[in-house]
């Protein structure tokens, strides 16, 4: 498994389907999109307060209601449950709850080989991506930039304002094939 962790707009997504072309065995990529996706429009339109709420309007933040919450712990047992079947899994997620989305995470993952990646950007180039992409709530980037990072530990950190989608999978690619 390799759980890449950022923000809104930051290129975990890139930084995934590059590994898909990298990796020489083929790895499924799965994330908070693929998740908010498979929602029932109600949950994602915020309307209650049951789902996930600050994806259509509001100051780029988003709450998450008791409802996506029991689905996404769900998700994210299932998702396990996959690679504990052996599928290689590229994970992009979103972690709103900081350390409390990496430790849902990590008791999820127990057993299993991991590799932790922060995918980070600086707060201007995510948003100037977000605004350009057009599919976003617009500060989400900025709002997310840091704060999905706070007490995050990570095995390895990417900067995909720095470096090109291809450097960054590249590192990530290092680290997954290195001999143990």
């Amino acid at each position: 498994m390799i759980v890449l962790n950022g923000g809104s707009s930051s290129g975990k997504s890139s930084i995934a389907r590059r590994l898909q072309e990298l990796l020489p065995e083929p790895w499924l990529h799965l994330g908070a999109d693929t998740m908010v996706a498979a929602l029932p429009e109600r949950l994602r339109s915020g309307d209650g307060g049951d789902g996930i709420g600050g994806l259509e309007a509001g100051d780029g933040t988003v709450e998450v209601g008791p409802v996506f919450a029991a689905l996404d712990a769900a998700w994210t047992a299932g998702v396990a449950a996959m690679a504990r079947a052996g599928a290689r899994i590229v994970v992009d997620e979103v972690f709103l709850g900081t350390t409390a989305s990496q430790a849902r995470w990590r008791a999820a993952l127990e057993g299993l080989d991991v590799l932790w990646v922060g995918v980070r950007c600086d707060p201007a180039v995510a948003a100037a991506r977000e605004a350009a992409r057009g599919d976003r709530v617009p500060g989400m980037a900025a709002a997310q930039a840091e704060s999905v990072h706070r007490g995050v530990s990570y095995d390895l950190v990417v900067d995909t304002s720095r470096a090109t989608v291809g450097e960054c999978a590249g590192l990530v690619l290092a680290r997954v094939t290195a001999p143990r």
